[in-house]
């Protein structure tokens, strides 16, 4: 029975110590992953958009969902709908913008 103490001494060494394995390595720490949330995004790109100089008359409607923004409503050129996509892919957290802005 004593020939059995070696393998279980391996065997708990290789359950318990396979997982501390990864754990080495340069030493860097990993900043962690941050998501934004929906709401705070839709407030960044309306205030970007109230913020940009080209954008003064424009009548804006923004929605957030998942980080996919949509802009919707009107403004006074082709410039302005170009303009308004820009800004809103400036915000922290926009994934993607769906520019639905038409021409007044």
């Amino acid at each position: 029975m004593t020939h059995w103490k070696p393998a279980l001494a391996l065997l708990a060494a290789l359950m318990f110590g396979a997982p501390l394995a990864g754990c080495g390595g340069s030493g860097a720490l990993l900043a962690p992953v941050v998501a934004v949330d929906d709401t705070t995004i839709t407030a960044g790109v309306k205030e970007a958009i109230a913020r940009s100089t080209e954008l003064v008359a424009a009548d804006i409607d923004v929605a957030t969902r998942e980080g996919i923004v949509q802009l919707s409503g009107y403004v006074g050129s082709a410039e302005n709908v170009a303009t308004a996509a820009s800004v809103a892919r400036t915000v922290k957290g926009v994934k993607s913008v769906r520019n639905d802005l038409r021409l007044k």
